[in-house]
């Protein structure tokens, strides 16, 4: 019943931009607190997994610590230990070991 109440005639209609404001708001503020943020450490990995080379001592998403001893397109050979190697996929380094141990520690 209060919704077929015609507005009183003080009242118009609130601006349209009005009514979308707040929905801006909201999505601005997710750009640059999720968003933004995510794409550059997106950018980040991408250019130390593009920047890897023999020798790298790396981190992978599985925990294992290894030395790259071979680089295919998609596939990455680690050392983990004397004579003893694994394939990996590029995708699967997260980072250099140095600089997760360094991060990790500063975080405690």
């Amino acid at each position: 019943m209060i919704g077929m109440m015609s507005p009183s005639p003080g009242q118009g209609q609130p601006n349209a931009l009005v009514q979308l404001l707040p929905l801006l708001l909201i999505f601005v503020i997710f750009y640059f607190l999720l968003i933004r943020p995510a794409r550059n450490r997106q950018k980040a990995v991408q250019k130390m997994l593009d920047g890897l080379k023999n020798g790298d001592k790396v981190i992978t998403s599985g925990g294992i610590l290894g030395t790259v001893v071979g680089i295919d397109r998609s596939i990455v050979q680690l050392r983990i230990a004397d004579k003893l190697k694994i394939d990996v996929t590029r995708s699967a380094i997260v980072g250099l070991q140095d600089e997760a141990m360094t991060s990790s520690s500063s975080e405690s």
